[in-house]
Order: C-alpha cells, then sequence, then structure tokens
C-alpha cells in the first residue's frame, strides 16, 4: 500500500507541478548556473547508494587556492530562499517514484557517516528514505544529530500508513512556517562527526 501510494502521489505531483519546476529549473539556471540539477550518491534502504537529486542551492564560488568556498559563503540569498521554502527537494519526487525514496522516512545523508553510526542509529536504514519524516516535522535542522537519528529510529519502529499521512500532512505546515531550516544557531546544519564528538 506504501508503494503503491508512493507511485500515485509522486506521479501526479510530478505532472502537476511540471511549470512550477520549469520556472525554478530556469531561474536556478541564471541565478547560480549550471548544472541545474545536485546529484550526490546517498544511502537508500539497508545502506543501498542511490543518486539523490535536488536543485543546486550554491555558488561555486572558489577562493584565491582555487578551492570551493564554504557552504556558508556559497548560500547565496536566492539559494537560501530556495532552501527555506524547501522548493529545491522537488526534484526528489523522481527518486520515490523510481523506488530509491519513500514520501516518508528518514532523510538520506551522507554515505561518509555510515561508519559513524551506533548500530541502533544504523537502523534508520532498514526502511526506504523519504523526501520527509518524523524528525522533519519536529525539529528538523533545529535538532542535534542525537535527536534526529532517535526520532528516525522512533519512525522504524512505528511506521504505519497513517502515521505517513500526519507527517505529510505536518510537512505542508513546517514547510510554510519555514521551521527549523538550519541549525538552532541560524547557520547551516554541520556534518554529523560521530558520536564521540557529541
Amino acid at each position: 500500500m506504501k508503494r503503491l501510494f508512493d507511485i500515485a502521489v509522486s506521479a501526479s505531483l510530478l505532472v502537476l507541478l511540471l511549470p512550477v519546476l520549469a520556472v525554478l529549473a530556469v531561474a536556478v539556471r541564471i541565478k547560480l548556473g549550471g548544472p541545474v540539477l545536485f546529484r550526490q550518491t546517498r544511502p537508500g534502504k539497508d545502506a543501498k547508494p542511490f543518486e539523490m537529486l535536488k536543485f543546486r542551492t550554491m555558488t561555486n564560488a572558489r577562493g584565491p587556492d582555487g578551492a570551493l568556498l564554504s557552504s556558508q559563503e556559497r548560500l547565496v540569498p536566492f539559494g537560501r530562499r530556495l532552501r527555506s521554502s524547501s522548493l529545491d527537494e522537488l526534484p526528489e519526487l523522481w527518486n520515490v517514484l523510481k523506488g530509491d525514496m519513500s514520501l516518508v522516512g528518514p532523510r538520506p545523508l551522507l554515505m561518509d557517516y555510515l561508519p559513524l553510526y551506533t548500530i541502533e542509529q544504523a537502523r534508520r536504514h532498514d526502511v526506504q528514505p523519504g523526501l520527509t519524516g518524523w524528525a522533519q516535522v519536529n525539529g528538523r535542522n533545529a535538532l542535534s544529530w542525537e535527536d534526529k537519528f532517535r526520532l528516525d529510529v522512533w519512525y522504524v519502529d512505528h511506521r504505519s500508513f497513517w502515521l505517513d499521512l500526519t507527517i505529510l500532512l505536518k510537512t505542508i505546515g513546517v514547510a510554510f512556517k519555514r521551521s527549523g531550516i538550519n541549525a538552532s544557531d541560524g547557520k547551516i546544519m554541520g556534518r554529523f562527526k560521530g558520536n564521540s564528538a557529541e
């Protein structure tokens, strides 16, 4: 039932939002340059890698030494607005349609984090990653990594079709309020460095 729901909703939204996706693609190309889409390998169910799609939110600005500037410096106002509205996540509907992701589940993080999880935290990969999840409607990036993972595992243990519907409805409210976009100090969420660093 969950997979059928994912297919029906993602396919419908991709068709309905096609004009919005086209406008956003043009805006990203003008404001940030190419490529329009940000592609990155992320771990899916059972930590199996897949290529996740998002709209770019950062420039390719580099310092005098040729190295990319920090994420904070490359996140220009347009990109910040794109992130705060969560519109940068819309291309992930294609990942949902393909079956790489679900509409609801723990957010897919970086491959680099896999060896850093505790056995309990790694259980977040027992289900498909989601476009939104329990942690996203309960604080998002304002949460500590430890709290995020605790909420992810809670979802794994309590998942149901009705819980997914509840999370999707709450996600709409969170997106409109634009809450929890950044860490509690107002900066971009820092990298997870393992439990010894928390």
